[in-house]
């Protein structure tokens, strides 16, 4: 068992396998959908959720976990496997209050928990680009790495990890304020499909296309400008509601790429209700012979 413990939350969609096999712990977002108060993944799952909100007559509220939220995993872990060490990796603090729950409970266990060291890290990513950063902290935990080499991984991985998208609409972003820098495309015609990614945590536009197919392929060449020709990647096929779309884009990035590994992940409801059924897209980062693992 690893002496170094690794906790995010529901977020970063990462597949249920991987959260166990990985011994990641991860803390659910609130939705709140009229008077109900749903657990992410907890009291709510994908399915059940897609299926209300494909004819939903409102948006969903969604509030991230709260420093009591935080603090009291913190404890578990304590208590029940021994750690004195805990790296907390979030998603960008400028979409969400994850980040700054999370330091308000590390602040917390300094007073209640002296005794363990926790580093609070704010990925400035999404979804499995946030994703990845804490399966390879957890993976690099279960192979005996130190809490500040891992600290240090994940810092090295926030540049360098990317993530594209694209929807039938943004009115999702747009209704939850989660827009960014890509409010200009709201109003694009039906048949234009926008293309989105996020720099320095911040949702920005890329580009658009008139179809899926397009779309995806230019994935592919957005890909290839951030990692060269010879370039090798990890990759995360993400979707909510969309595996045939998924599957589209995994034919032409293979066909065209070095994939070294690659995770197929469907949203948590919580982060699907900012981007809507249908999304589709990938998070990935280039890696080395010395990263595969």
């Amino acid at each position: 068992m690893s002496n170094v413990a690794v906790v995010t939350d529901s977020c970063a969609s990462i597949p249920e396998n991987l959260l166990k096999s990985l011994d990641i712990q991860s803390v659910a977002y609130y939705i709140y959908r009229g008077k109900e108060v749903l657990l992410d993944l907890v009291t709510i799952q994908r399915d059940e959720f897609f299926q209300w909100m494909s004819s939903a007559k409102f948006l969903p509220k969604t509030a991230s976990p709260g420093p009591g939220d935080y603090i009291s995993v913190y404890k578990k872990l304590v208590k029940e496997k021994g750690v004195n060490k805990i790296i907390s990796i979030h998603m960008t603090s400028l979409g969400s209050g994850a980040y700054q729950a999370a330091k308000a409970a590390q602040s917390i266990a300094e007073e209640e928990l002296p005794e363990v060291e926790i580093e609070v890290i704010d990925t400035r990513n999404v979804s499995m680009a946030h994703g990845w950063m804490v399966i390879e902290a957890a993976r690099s935990a279960l192979a005996g790495l130190s809490l500040e080499a891992i600290v240090d991984q994940v810092r090295n991985m926030i540049p360098i990890t990317k993530m594209i998208q694209t929807a039938d609409t943004l009115k999702y972003l747009y209704m939850g304020g989660r827009i960014g820098k890509a409010t200009h495309l709201v109003g694009s015609l039906l048949n234009i499909k926008p293309l989105i990614s996020m720099n320095d945590g911040t949702i920005v536009p890329v580009g658009q296309a008139r179809s899926r197919d397009r779309a995806y392929k230019k994935m592919v060449d957005f890909i290839k400008s951030s990692i060269g020709p010879n370039g090798r990647i990890k990759i995360a096929y993400v979707h909510a509601a969309a595996r045939e779309e998924i599957e589209k884009i995994r034919e032409i990035v293979e066909a065209q790429i070095n994939v070294v590994e690659s995770i197929t992940s469907e949203l948590s409801p919580a982060l699907a209700v900012h981007t809507g059924p249908g999304t589709a897209g990938i998070c990935y980062y280039p890696v080395t012979p010395k990263t595969d693992q």
